[in-house]
């Protein structure tokens, strides 16, 4: 949120390491959005994978430097939770279930279930 609250501070940090200034406040939104967006269960997969590729991004461009502890042990984390939600998509109690009514990667006893 701090980023939309006061864009101005954000886009000076972003110069200094290198992004384009007004990339603020899309990943601002992006941020905001996006985890609203999977907290109610909508876009999983696609919004895992633009915070993977934030979460890249913001490790190599300003993190990279401070080591794994106090630096992007963090960010490793928030790749892994990411992966996973692109993995295994939105559960059973999310909006994009109900409005898709099935799931792309099948649960297992529903799998063998189907099996001949």
């Amino acid at each position: 949120m701090p980023k939309l609250v006061d864009p101005s501070m954000t886009q000076g940090f972003f110069g200094n390491i290198g992004l384009p200034p007004e990339m603020a406040i899309p990943i601002g939104l992006l941020e905001v959005v996006g985890r609203s967006a999977i907290l109610v269960g909508i876009l999983t997969r696609t919004v895992s994978i633009l915070f993977i590729i934030e979460m890249i991004g913001s490790t190599f461009l300003a993190k990279i430097s401070e080591g794994l502890v106090g630096g992007f042990e963090l960010d490793l984390l928030l790749i892994s939770i990411s992966i996973s939600l692109l993995l295994t998509g939105p559960g059973r109690i999310s909006i994009e279930f109900d409005i898709l009514r099935r799931e792309i990667i099948p649960r297992g006893r529903d799998l063998i279930q189907r099996l001949p």
